[in-house]
Parts: structure tokens; C-alpha cells; sequence
């Protein structure tokens, strides 16, 4: 083990590779002192949703909206066309989903979740279950809201950290026909499949899973729904992993696994290079029609859904963008080269590294806290005191309380998640990252972890305030 970090190449025997872009604009950032950084966490309550962005330096708290636009996604802004009704870029954007991700109709929305919104409404009558590969916050919010109960039937592997399988992400079929032989299918409102999966540490799934679930929805008669939010990712590792598809585009690849599913909901703040923006997307016309009106109440007119013109015009250009093959290698290039940095000092981690961010395995790195000493918050706490990098929880406060019991939900995984942003960042901020990272762990004897001290009814990792024990 080596205290120096090794360029990408130099860890894989080969020669470095470079971002496919220049850089165009530049925004400063500046490094506080640890007094500054001190005063900064007290007063967010320990909680880094709540600092300040002029109070980060480097700042990983999610790839969510916080991507860099390309020269032509600008230059597509310019020509927004900010008709109330039937504006242009819809009819672009509209075009872009059908060409890369195949679906038929299309509901524009201001971003993810007003999508989450309103498939849970239109799609779950109360009573019923909607099983998937593990939460994810909204997701599961928007579903209780609808009166839907959620019912994780993630493989068992996405559990283990320290598990190195392909595809960590799918579906346990038998897990699915275990719910049916209990409950009976028509109490299933649909599968719920997000791909990759956030909170296993951006995990795949495979297309022969995807394929398997559309065979068993088929016999069973329910419908199976897409988290397409981070699935070009996904379409990455199924081209590295699954026998069959390494001469196959990214794009083709998506495609096809899109295709297995009856609908798809996404945040296009990720995936799509947006900083907003999301969509619902379905094949059936019937439920398209339900979409379509509701989308008025909540979001606005069918062909706006929230959006500005210019900003449905930047995710057509970005939707395009993002299937590039050499764009989505470097993008997930970078996580892996802050992950193999890690990986050298021995920091415990998700195993194997995720396509979107890194997550940290706060159990392994503070055995010394029990979970209700919170060692994932702490985790990123101690983050950004170290070095001003800005983190979050992927762990027990996330995963929030059982509403019949009043005690906390305690996943078995306890992650904080370092999140890389698309085209934001260089190698060199890749090293002072896991250099800091490095730090708080040659330091990992003297914490305490945290205890809450305020927490809201709905979603509270986000406004959730701490303090020290």
C-alpha cells in the first residue's frame, strides 16, 4: 500500500485517459479555514443539506442538477420558444425520448419527482404493493402518499458491501412469487425498477433480468415501470459486463432495455446534463391520457410541465449528448479513478464501484458507533470539517421511520455517498478528495458520532439538525 496516489493509467498498466471536453467558462472556488468550516457545520445542525454553497469547497452532495451544460446546450437555450401551449422544444423533446429511450407518449415535468407524483397517482389504487430493486427516498414517499405499501425485492447481494457481483441491482424473481403466492398479483400495482440503484451505491441491473421481469409481468399481468434516472449509466455496465453486448453502443443498449418496460419516470438532472427537468413516459394510451390531465393540476400545461422552453430544449440536446460512448466511459472514468485512489489506502467502500458516486461504508469505517450514533451523517460531517468537501447520507437517516412502529427504518447498509457531478470536476479535485477521505480515516479512533436534535415529518434527511455526542 502506497501513501502517493497513481494516476488512472498508471493503477491499469496503460496510459491516461482525458476528459472528451475543454473547458469553456470557469467558476471560482475558494477554501476556507477549519474555524470557518467549524462554525458553518454548528450552524446547519450538523446536516450538510443545510450549508451554505459559498461555504464548500468542492461540492459532492449529488450529481442532481449540478451537471455542467455544453456549448450546444447553451446555444440551445437561446432558441427557447416560451409558448404557453405547444412550444417547439416540447416537440424536440418529445422527439429525443422517443428516439433514444422508445417510449411512445410523453409528460414533461419540472423534474423527478412531480414524475413520481404523478405515476403514483395514476398507476397505484390504495391497498396495493409496488415491489422493487430498494427504495429510493421520493420514490417511496410518492408511493405511500398513493396509498401503495413499497416491498424490497433486491437480490440479496446489493446488501453486502463487500460483495463483488456484476449486477447487485436486480430483481429476485423468487422474491416476487413469494409476494404473489401471498398477497395475489392483482394487489401488485406494478414493478418498480430503478436502474442503477442509488441507494445499493449505483448498482446494475442486467438485461437479462429486465427481460426476465417482462416475462413474469407478462404471466402475471402487471406492469413494469422504469427509474430511468441514471439508466444510461446502467446501459454503460451492461455493455462492460453482459456477454453479448460489448460491440453494442451505449444508445442501442438503452434502447433495448427500455424496451422491456412498459413506462419509465426520470430526473433528467442527472443523467441528461440538465440542472432541470424531468419526464413520464409510457406506451399505453389510456394511462398517457391520465398523465396528461393530471399533469395540468400539478405541473402545468402537457407540453410545458413546469419547464421553460429553453430548459426543454437543453434536455433534448443533453438527452443526445449523454448516450455518447465516449462521454458516459469518461464520466463514470472519473468515479473509478477516485475509487481505485481509495481502494490503494484500504478505505471500506461499496464494492464495486457504482456509476455515479462513490459510497463510503460508514459501518467498516466507525465500528466503533452503533447506528443510532448515526456513523454515516457523522461520516460526512467529519468530510467536510477536514476539507470543506461536502457529502451526504445514504443510511438510517435517510431511510427515515416505520410508521406503525415509530422506531427508526435500519437498513443494513450505511453509506455516505461522495457524488460526482458531470463535467464539473478534474482528476486533480479526484485527488484532493480522496486525500481528505484519507485523513478522516487515519483519524477514524477519535469520533463520537451525532444524535438528532430536530427532525421533520417527511423525508428528514434533508432538514433533519444534529449534534455532537
Amino acid at each position: 500500500m502506497t501513501d502517493t496516489p497513481r494516476t488512472f493509467g498508471q493503477q491499469l498498466g496503460r496510459r491516461s485517459w482525458a476528459e472528451p471536453w475543454k473547458i469553456k467558462m470557469v467558476e471560482p472556488l475558494h477554501m476556507t479555514d477549519r474555524a470557518a468550516r467549524e462554525r458553518a457545520l454548528a450552524d446547519a445542525g450538523y446536516n450538510t443539506f443545510l450549508l451554505r454553497s459559498r461555504d464548500v469547497y468542492i461540492d459532492l452532495l449529488t450529481d442532481s442538477g449540478t451537471n455542467a451544460m455544453s456549448d450546444r446546450q447553451w446555444a440551445g437555450m437561446m432558441v427557447g420558444d416560451e409558448a404557453y401551449a405547444g412550444s417547439e422544444n416540447f416537440y424536440h423533446l418529445e422527439d429525443a425520448i422517443h428516439r433514444y429511450y422508445g417510449y411512445e407518449h410523453l409528460v414533461p415535468t419540472h423534474q423527478g419527482r412531480g414524475a413520481e407524483n404523478l405515476i403514483s397517482r395514476t398507476a397505484i389504487t390504495p391497498g396495493q404493493f409496488v415491489p422493487g430493486n430498494m427504495y429510493f427516498t421520493t420514490t417511496r414517499l410518492h408511493q405511500e402518499m398513493a396509498g401503495g405499501t413499497f416491498v424490497d425485492m433486491i437480490v440479496d447481494e446489493a446488501h453486502d458491501p463487500q460483495d463483488r457481483s456484476d449486477f447487485k441491482g436486480n430483481i429476485d424473481l423468487a422474491k416476487l412469487d413469494a409476494l404473489v403466492k401471498r398477497e395475489g398479483a392483482a394487489r401488485i400495482a406494478y414493478i418498480s425498477l430503478g436502474a442503477t440503484v442509488n441507494m445499493a451505491g449505483g448498482q446494475p441491473v442486467s438485461m437479462a433480468n429486465v427481460k426476465a421481469l417482462r416475462s413474469w409481468c407478462d404471466t402475471h399481468k402487471v406492469r413494469l415501470f422504469l427509474d430511468a434516472t441514471r439508466a444510461v449509466e446502467n446501459a454503460f455496465f451492461i455493455q462492460e459486463r453482459e456477454a453479448g453486448y460489448a460491440n453494442k453502443k451505449v444508445a442501442e443498449i438503452l434502447k433495448e432495455f427500455c424496451s422491456y418496460t412498459d413506462g419509465a419516470w426520470m430526473s433528467a438532472k442527472k443523467d441528461s446534463l440538465v440542472n432541470i427537468g424531468g419526464w413520464v413516459a409510457v406506451n399505453e394510451f389510456a394511462l398517457f391520457e391520465e398523465l396528461r390531465n393530471l399533469v395540468v393540476v400539478f405541473e402545468g400545461l402537457h407540453t410545458y410541465g413546469g419547464l421553460a422552453g429553453r430548459d426543454m430544449e437543453a434536455m433534448a440536446i443533453g438527452i443526445g449528448e449523454s448516450v455518447q460512448d465516449d462521454y458516459i466511459r469518461s464520466r463514470i472514468g472519473q468515479v473509478r479513478y477516485l475509487g481505485r485512489l481509495l481502494e490503494e489506502w484500504g478505505i471500506p467502500m461499496m464494492e464495486p464501484i457504482g456509476g455515479h458516486a462513490i459510497f463510503l461504508d460508514a459501518r467498516r469505517f466507525y465500528p466503533q458507533l452503533t447506528q443510532d450514533q448515526f456513523p454515516a451523517q457523522t461520516l460526512a460531517a467529519e468530510l467536510y470539517l477536514d476539507s470543506g468537501i461536502r457529502a451526504m447520507e445514504r443510511g438510517i437517516v435517510s431511510a427515515g421511520r416505520d410508521a406503525r412502529t415509530g422506531d427508526h427504518n435500519r437498513p443494513k447498509l450505511e453509506l455516505t455517498r461522495l457524488t460526482i457531478p458531470r463535467r464539473v470536476y478534474t482528476q486533480a479535485h479526484m485527488d484532493v478528495v480522496a486525500e481528505s477521505v484519507k485523513a478522516i480515516f487515519d483519524q477514524r479512533d477519535k469520533v463520537t458520532g451525532l444524535k438528532l436534535n430536530y427532525e421533520p415529518k417527511y423525508l428528514r434527511f434533508f432538514q433533519a439538525r444534529f449534534e455532537p455526542i
